[in-house]
């Protein structure tokens, strides 16, 4: 008995110790992630500010009224009284969820409505839906690049293109931002009966300024390449009632893919994909990111649909946005910041410095404007800069209040 206490002693010790330490290892690695900390402890710390109001030019943070100068709802349209009401009346018919993916229990009609009137101002012959946008690169990319494909794309493509592009089978290219000659370096490596599918963002989050799309058709078509339009920024914004880039150029058909997100113009979650019949048909029975998540939920899908109805009853809505954006832009250059070469809503304010971004960031909000932050690594310690960001709902005064903090920080900061 003796023996056998010992021998389940010894095992079960050992066992402890394997746990343990692994755990050790995964905490391990968790502390050694303190950049987080340091900058909580010197007060700059910008990220997950707790908004207590609805998501408008002017928000609640801790009780007291912020400019809102850092969303993404380019119209202004989650607070309109058409969208909220379509969302709860579809929270009504259909209740809060799907309980089940597209492929099988989770397809309601109002989601093949969705897609039809997508198709239709898109300019394609079919679209579907994914529950994010986020999800829809993910889910295309390797859907449609095999082992012998390409996909290339520019080095300041979203996040989820680049994750998009590292689940494909295939081999990735990146070519310097909008610089066709770097494009077309990168097309000449490519083997001519592969598929090589250039993926660029229509509007850069970051930077402000649109695809050189004319450019790139070029190119594609020299090459025998196929073009995915990620279009996030770019709905709502610009083209034929905000259709984004491809309908800017008047290039719709000669893109193959354009993919967009519900939440900026759309006011809502989730993401589309359109395209010809055929290749539609063959994503959604083929990506896995749409076949094995749960379906958008019926709220978000009524929002668009009401966004989409107003982007395209409304156009006054985008020329006033682009008219508060040209004026934005020419004020903010003669008061002389470097603002790099913005065409639309979203204007980066230049820092070169990740503590002067931050403390540029806090000393705002300080004064009442909120913007966001964009330091390394997500950008070089010598590019970092503040997104100030556009709705079409921002009056020329609340533009002109949060210039006036700008200014007053940056000379503070010594930015100008």
């Amino acid at each position: 008995m003796n023996i056998f206490f010992t021998f389940v002693s010894y095992y079960l010790g050992k066992m402890k110790n394997k746990t343990q330490s692994y755990r050790n290892l995964l905490e391990e690695k968790s502390l050694a992630f303190d950049i987080a900390d340091k900058i909580q402890e010197s007060g700059l710390y910008p990220y997950f500010r707790s908004i207590e109001s609805e998501q408008d030019t002017i928000v609640k943070i801790k009780g007291k009224d912020i400019l809102m100068f850092g969303s993404n709802s380019y119209l202004g349209l989650t607070c309109h009284p058409k969208v909220k009401e379509a969302a709860i009346e579809a929270v009504k018919k259909y209740g809060t969820g799907c309980a089940g993916s597209r492929y099988l229990n989770g397809t309601l009609d109002i989601h093949i409505e969705l897609e039809e009137k997508l198709a239709r101002f898109l300019g394609k012959e079919a679209a579907i839906v994914y529950s994010t946008g986020f999800q829809s690169n993910q889910g295309v990319i390797p859907t449609v690049i095999g082992r012998n494909d390409y996909v290339i794309l520019d080095e300041l493509d979203h996040a989820s293109i680049i994750e998009g592009a590292r689940l494909a089978f295939g081999k990735t290219f990146k070519f310097r931002h909008n610089d066709m000659e770097s494009l077309e370096n990168v097309l000449k490596r490519c083997e001519q009966n592969s598929i090589k599918l250039i993926v660029v963002d229509g509007v850069f989050s970051m930077e402000g300024d649109i695809a050189k799309l004319p450019e790139i058709v070029k190119l594609a078509e020299k090459y025998t390449a196929n073009i995915m339009v990620d279009d996030a920024h770019g709905l709502g914004v610009i083209g034929k009632n905000g259709a984004g880039t491809a309908s800017h150029f008047g290039l719709t058909d000669k893109v193959d893919i354009i993919m967009g997100t519900f939440s900026k113009s759309f006011a809502s979650l989730g993401g589309v994909v359109a395209s010809s019949e055929r290749i539609i048909n063959f994503i959604k029975h083929t990506s896995r990111s749409l076949i094995f998540s749960a379906s958008m939920t019926p709220a978000s899908a009524a929002a668009v649909l009401a966004s989409l109805e107003i982007m395209q009853t409304e156009p006054e809505r985008i020329e006033h946005l682009m008219n508060m954006t040209r004026y934005s832009i020419k004020t903010l250059r003669e008061l002389g910041f470097d603002i790099g070469n913005p065409e639309t809503p979203i204007i980066p304010i230049l820092i070169r410095d990740n503590v002067k971004t931050f403390m540029f960031t806090k000393l705002l909000m300080s004064e009442g404007v909120f913007v966001n932050p964009v330091v390394s690594p997500a950008v070089a310690e010598d590019m970092t800069l503040i997104r100030f960001s556009l709705m079409a709902t921002h009056t020329k005064e609340q533009i002109d209040f949060a210039i006036d903090k700008i200014v007053k920080v940056a000379k503070q900061l010594e930015v100008i």
